[in-house]
């Protein structure tokens, strides 16, 4: 199964164009990396919680949306491969950021459960 790199991260509302071009400048050095899929995703619809919300999780401030992002793996080895080798690329030390990496949160997940139409 797959493996899967996911992301929340607060982006000014104001930042959107150029957020989306820095993932479009990100994907050739991910699939580069051996990454299958690049996916982003502007919150339009990310209720504040009273115990737990996206919004709460990346203490999103006015001006702001909530990204939801994720990156496919063949499988876990080729993730961890890769985040190592970017660590030392100027190419990824030289991108455009347009987000608060500080209240950006991340985690690798194991695929379960597939199922396309």
């Amino acid at each position: 199964m797959t493996y899967i790199t996911g992301f929340l991260t607060p982006v000014k509302v104001e930042n959107k164009e150029r957020y989306i071009e820095s993932a479009r400048v990100a994907w050739p050095l991910f699939k580069g990396y051996g990454a299958l899929a690049h996916v982003e995703n502007w919150g339009v619809d990310v209720p504040d919680g009273k115990v737990t919300s996206f919004p709460m999780s990346v203490k999103l401030e006015d001006g702001e949306a909530v990204v939801f992002s994720w990156l496919i793996w063949p499988d876990k080895k080729t993730a961890d491969d890769a985040w190592a080798k970017m660590q030392d690329d100027p190419a990824m030390a030289n991108m455009d950021m347009p987000f608060d990496g500080k209240r950006m949160m991340w985690g690798g997940f194991e695929t379960v459960f597939d199922e396309k139409q």
